[in-house]
């Protein structure tokens, strides 16, 4: 199953985001990633949480205007160069990547990373076509166990896991 990712916008104010993540908590939802950048009188969050189904309703609920999307998930040599030649192949067939998150950094030699792109499908074919998407790599970690995993995840880690 993919990951899943949730995004939304809050009012740029004090208390916005604990006001949701609040919500997330007393549901029992727990976040494994969560990206928030301030533009203007808003924020955009991006989050990843345990269990996006059940997330959904009860943000629209309390209010929130949510969207979701899906994420392919590649492995990468963790190592300069590494994630260009992925965009540039990306690039070169007219894909556009709209997120990149880097989720977990794995056992010294390879991370994970999380796309965002407008065609997930032809971007499948063309990552596994060139040797950087592996077909297990969205089963091998899916929302639930980046929140499992959190935890355990190293302090030299990249991305940032709550």
């Amino acid at each position: 199953m993919p990951i899943v990712e949730i995004a939304t916008k809050l009012p740029d104010r004090a208390g916005a985001l604990a006001a949701m993540v609040r919500h997330l908590a007393e549901h029992q939802i727990n976040l494994a990633a969560i990206t928030v950048d301030q533009a203007g009188p808003r924020s955009s969050v991006r989050m990843v949480v345990n269990d996006p189904k059940r997330a959904m309703p009860l943000l629209k609920k309390a209010g929130y205007t949510v969207t979701t999307r899906e994420l392919l998930v590649v492995h990468l040599e963790d190592r300069a160069g590494s994630l260009l030649r992925v965009l540039t192949q990306l690039a070169e067939a007219k894909i556009n990547v709209h997120g990149l998150t880097i989720l977990v950094r794995r056992d010294g030699t390879r991370v994970l990373v999380a796309l965002s792109v407008d065609a997930p499908a032809r971007a499948r074919k063309i990552l596994r076509d060139s040797g950087y998407y592996a077909p297990g790599a969205e089963t091998t970690i899916s929302n639930s166990d980046l929140v499992a995993a959190a935890p355990k995840i190293p302090p030299e880690s990249v991305g940032l896991l709550l």
